[in-house]
């Protein structure tokens, strides 16, 4: 991916983090009002679950202002696992300020024996209902960015817009929950439909939450590229005629656009170190137009013979059961 369409694709989702931002202040906002005048478990939940993706969307516009600084000397494949890293705070916030919140509004209402007025009902459906269309405007806008990069056929590569889109689908199935909630008790009377709304809610959360932190925490500890992109690589290097062999691939992803490919290749005899450099430039530029991602490839050439017989005097004679000695 070069440079243009990629700050192409940042400015879009970052126009997509501030719509579900705008979004979720609003709506938390809202949430909290109706949530304290009904005395609302489930509507509280959700004014929690709000406030969380508030602040997660913070911490999204921050990953990728971030990303984006160039490359240093301490840092010299840049910046793009930050995403990953205020990723995994999201997730973080998610859990404690969403799910963990929504637990103890659960518990709390089935000890309480508090009950709501009408007034209170009608005015915490007409919150969620106005919640649900923003949540499912903002959520429509995440899925039509996905679409024009390619649809669900293909691997999200930023997280942050994996992360708002997880976090307005889990939105719209938690305001659900909760307006099926508020709907039961208010046709009951019985607080249990509503406490079961509220800890349905931050099961819902939890499990988001674990998912997002377990798919940052791959990429942060350095997770290879997709099986396509790194079998057609190793296919692209094994056709080339001046390579008899690919003794190993490795491949990180760097960023949401950037990939490093470290490839040990044994080139045939009779190449000079003139002949051997200007493969080794072609085969980059060939694997750079193959998978546009891979911004840093490292080529180590070796014979791959000497390297076996290397590797088996390394084993010694205790490998083959053998003694030593005169």
């Amino acid at each position: 991916m070069n440079r243009e369409s990629s700050s192409a694709s940042d400015r879009r989702t970052r126009v997509t983090v501030l719509v579900a931002l705008a979004a979720n202040l609003v709506i938390a906002v809202a949430k909290a009002v109706g949530g304290l005048f009904a005395g609302s478990p489930a509507l509280l939940s959700e004014a929690a679950h709000s406030v969380a993706d508030s602040l997660n969307e913070v911490f999204l516009l921050a990953a990728l202002r971030r990303s984006r600084r160039p490359a240093d000397n301490r840092h010299p494949f840049g910046y793009g696992k930050e995403r990953f890293f205020w990723s995994l705070l999201a997730a973080v916030g998610i859990f404690l300020m969403g799910g963990c919140f929504s637990f103890f509004q659960g518990f709390e209402a089935l000890g309480s024996e508090s009950s709501e007025s009408h007034s209170g009902y009608v005015a915490g459906l007409a919150v969620l209902v106005v919640a649900l269309l923003a949540e499912g405007a903002s959520l429509l806008r995440a899925l039509h960015q996905v679409h024009r990069q390619g649809g669900f056929s293909t691997e999200i590569r930023d997280p942050a817009l994996r992360t708002v889109i997880a976090e307005d689908g889990t939105a719209v199935l938690g305001v659900l929950f909760a307006i099926a909630g508020m709907a039961l008790h208010m046709v009951t009377g019985q607080v249990v439909y509503e406490a079961s709304a509220s800890i349905a809610i931050g099961c819902l959360l939890v499990y988001v939450a674990y998912r997002l932190g377990r798919d940052a925490r791959d990429q942060l500890i350095g997770q290879a590229t997709d099986e396509e992109s790194s079998s057609r690589i190793r296919a692209l290097l094994e056709a080339q005629p001046e390579i008899d062999s690919v003794e190993s691939l490795l491949t990180m992803q760097l960023g949401p656009d950037s990939t490093l490919v470290a490839a040990r290749v044994d080139l045939t005899p009779g190449m000079d170190s003139e002949e051997v450099e200007l493969v080794a430039i072609r085969i980059k530029e060939s694997v750079r137009n193959l998978v546009p991602e891979v911004d840093q490839i490292f080529l180590d050439v070796t014979d791959a013979r000497v390297a076996r017989r290397a590797a088996a005097h390394e084993k010694g004679p205790a490998a083959t059961g053998e003694r030593g000695g005169t």
